[in-house]
Parts: C-alpha cells; sequence; structure tokens
C-alpha cells in the first residue's frame, strides 16, 4: 500500500510504499481509509512535540480518519490509539471499540475534516464542565478551523453570547458563524487589552487554542473586566498554538474565582471521548455546523504540508482507494 511516511521529524512525511497492515487483536478491523485530516494534533505528532510522542520511526501520521470496513464494507469514523501506524495510508488496522459506524449519507471529507476540530469544543464543553444554557464564551483563537467550530458548537449547546478573538482575514466570517462580538488580536496591546476587558469580561468560560503570550496578554484585563470577581470563570484550555507556557500571576488566582484546566487527551477519557462521538457525528452529518474542507490526495502530502498556511480551510488528505 502507499503511506504518507515520517523518516525524520524535521522533515514533511512523503508518500512511499509501506507494508499493509496486519490485524492483531480480537477487535481489529482492517478499512480503506477515505478521509483523513490533516490537524494541528497530527503535525505534532510527526514532529515528535506533542506530549504523547515517542522517539519511533518510520511513522505514518495520522489520529482519525473515515474509513470503509473491509469484512463488511460499512462506513466508520475512527479514532486512533498513541501508534506508528497513523491514519494517512491506504489501509490502517482500526479498533473496532473505537470506532462508530456512519449513515450511508456521510460525507468522508467532510466528516475528517470536522471531527477533531469540532471535537475539542464538543468534549470540553460537555465533559470537562457543563455549559449551562445562556453562559457566555471567550473562543480565544477563533480564527483557526477549530476556534471556527467551537463558536459554532457554543452556539448549538446552548451559549447565550459568544466572543470570538483572533486574528487575520478569517475575523470577517466569524460574526456569520455565531459570534456577538469579535476582537482583532493583531491590534494595538492597550487597546486589544481595554477590548477584551470590557467584551469578555463577564463570560463564564473560556475555551483558549492559543495559550502563551496572547493567553498572558488576554488573562488580566479580561479578569479585571469581571463585574463580579467571585463568579466562576472556566478557563480551559485546548491548544497551545501560540506557545506552550504562559506565566501566571499569583494574584490572578487570588483576585477572582479563577478555575484553570485543560480539555485533551488525558485529561478526558477514551470512553468519555468516544460516547460523544455519536452525538456529534449526528449534527455533522445534518449540515448544523459550516465545514471548510480542502481533500489532497495522497500523493500530494508532502506539498500539503510544506503548504504556506492560508485562509483555506482543513486540509484533508484523501488516498486513492477514495
Amino acid at each position: 500500500m502507499l503511506a504518507a511516511v515520517v523518516t525524520a521529524f524535521d522533515a514533511p512525511p512523503r508518500c512511499t510504499p509501506f507494508a499493509d497492515p496486519v490485524p492483531a487483536g480480537s477487535h481489529d478491523a482492517v478499512v480503506d481509509v477515505l478521509a483523513a485530516g490533516l490537524h494541528p494534533r497530527v503535525r505534532s505528532q510527526a514532529a515528535g512535540s506533542h506530549y504523547t510522542s515517542t522517539d519511533e520511526l518510520p511513522l505514518i501520521p495520522g489520529i482519525d480518519g473515515v474509513g470503509r470496513l473491509r469484512d463488511g464494507g460499512g462506513l466508520v469514523y475512527f479514532v486512533l490509539p498513541d501508534t506508528t501506524r497513523g491514519a494517512m495510508a491506504e489501509q490502517v488496522v482500526i479498533d473496532r471499540r473505537r470506532s462508530i459506524d456512519l449513515p450511508a449519507s456521510g460525507d468522508p471529507v467532510v466528516l475528517a475534516a470536522a471531527m477533531n476540530p469540532a471535537m475539542s469544543s464538543w468534549v470540553a464543553l460537555r465533559r470537562r464542565i457543563q455549559l449551562r444554557p445562556g453562559q457566555a464564551v471567550l473562543v480565544l483563537g477563533a480564527s483557526g478551523n477549530a476556534g471556527q467550530l467551537a463558536i459554532q458548537v457554543a452556539t448549538h449547546l446552548g451559549a447565550g453570547r459568544v466572543v470570538a478573538a483572533g486574528r487575520g482575514p478569517r475575523l470577517a466570517a466569524l460574526p456569520g458563524l455565531g459570534a456577538d462580538h469579535v476582537v482583532d488580536l493583531s491590534g494595538e496591546p492597550d487597546a486589544v487589552a481595554a477590548e477584551l476587558g470590557e467584551a469578555a469580561g463577564d463570560v463564564d468560560v473560556v475555551l483558549d487554542y492559543l495559550w502563551g503570550a496572547p493567553t498572558e496578554r488576554a488573562l488580566v484585563p479580561i479578569l479585571r473586566g469581571r463585574t463580579d470577581r467571585a463568579r466562576p470563570l472556566d478557563w480551559v484550555q485546548i491548544g497551545a498554538v501560540a506557545g506552550p507556557d504562559i506565566t501566571l500571576p499569583s494574584a490572578a488566582l487570588r483576585s477572582a474565582n479563577l478555575r484553570v484546566m485543560g480539555s485533551g487527551q488525558g485529561s478526558v477519557s477514551a470512553a468519555g471521548i468516544l460516547e460523544e462521538l455519536p452525538a456529534l457525528v449526528a449534527q455533522i452529518t445534518a449540515g448544523a455546523f459550516t465545514v471548510d474542507a480542502l481533500p489532497v490526495p495522497l500523493e500530494d502530502v508532502e506539498r500539503a504540508w510544506t503548504a504556506p498556511a492560508g485562509t483555506d480551510g482543513r486540509v484533508v488528505i484523501v488516498p486513492a482507494t477514495r
């Protein structure tokens, strides 16, 4: 079979022949991969920088996807365990306990593009906290693919107001996705801080896809902008595209009812995540969310990996078997 293969952590994967996968356990099944999303999590996996990464090479990247079962022909969405045989290949072995059956009407490319980024906010708002109807949410990093879906997921789950903070040309589209107020983080720092304090001071939840310097700059103005500092503020760290660390002032923890937590692999059990998948699949299949998907053939994976970041949607690697 053909697969996207990483042979060095400082180089992109290349499409090359690779040994066919062989099922080993009673719950294993071989699927023909129809679509696999190129998520930030997949990039960090291929770079060896994710907190679950090992130093094992060669590596086929890809953590989830849509495939067709070889033994019965049905469509499934699957989530892979930590493995060197990822989803960006013509075939992959899946654990059927980590997959769900899909309706025949489901679009493999749309599902592969949407499930991972939408899952980040869906699981955070349903498993790490319980979003209550009418609560206000700030999406920090709203101009990314996951951030855009987070706006829609929060609205769908009952948020009364959504503040979206990000940068770049995608900001103009965020009101159409459900954002009530948009903050451009690329503005003058004092002006941005003042706007965040006014627009997001009284939110109940922050979904943070940025971390790093943007979170450091946003945290204090938001806390100072709260009319009731004893009112709980759940700050949920999901991504770290702006940096892995922050400096957290001790006064921030004493001067407000700030609850900082993470949402991701480990902080939510695999069983808990899998329990959320059917409902999310149903909403994506029903067209509840706007999804920008960019299918790319498997043989072009190296070009897609190194393409400059732009305004295109989530890249989805599509093997020839589709």
